[in-house]
């Protein structure tokens, strides 16, 4: 039986609650990268982004408000979204830490003006025109157009119970 819980004089019990429950949903882990104001590559880890739209082809990305790299990516034309690969749990570590030199550690370049990392370190590549940002509490929403689409076969990297080391399995062919 699942358990009822409801805001409460403690602070941070609801959000903890929240934070447990969604620790179960299996998300798929992300690079999203852009152009910093200097003209320098930004980037952050993403499990919060999904499938838009159809027509026209867009993604929604969540993005922590309080890194420069959110800054960024709320602020350019156009950002990238890399879904990683199975085994890229050291990349997916290095750009969820704050101020590390996230680029110096991987394969990369330009994508016109995103910043886009080898093909060989992801399963998918999105290169989006943002079209639209809604702030909502520590977190910043951003809508992007897709304009680009590289996909490789391979595995993803899957993110649940805060573990990267989950594996994909096909079913069984009837």
């Amino acid at each position: 039986m699942l358990e009822a819980r409801a805001r409460s004089r403690h602070p941070g019990e609801l959000e903890a609650a929240f934070t447990d429950a969604i620790a179960q949903l299996v998300s798929g882990v992300c690079v999203v990268t852009a152009r910093g104001r200097g003209g320098e590559p930004c980037g952050l880890l993403a499990t919060s982004i999904c499938s838009y739209s159809v027509d026209p082809p867009a993604v929604l990305v969540c993005v922590g408000r309080r890194g420069r790299a959110c800054t960024a990516i709320v602020a350019a034309r156009a950002f990238g979204v890399h879904l990683l690969r199975a085994g890229g749990e050291e990349i997916a570590r290095t750009f969820a830490m704050p101020g590390a030199d996230r680029f110096g550690a991987v394969d990369w370049e330009w994508d016109a003006e995103v910043p886009a990392l080898a093909s060989e370190l992801v399963v998918a590549y999105l290169r989006c025109v943002r079209v639209a940002v809604k702030h909502h509490g520590d977190h910043a929403i951003a809508i992007g157009e897709v304009e680009r689409v590289e996909t490789a076969p391979s595995d993803p990297l899957v993110y649940l119970r805060r573990r990267m080391d989950w594996r994909v399995q096909s079913a069984a062919a009837p």
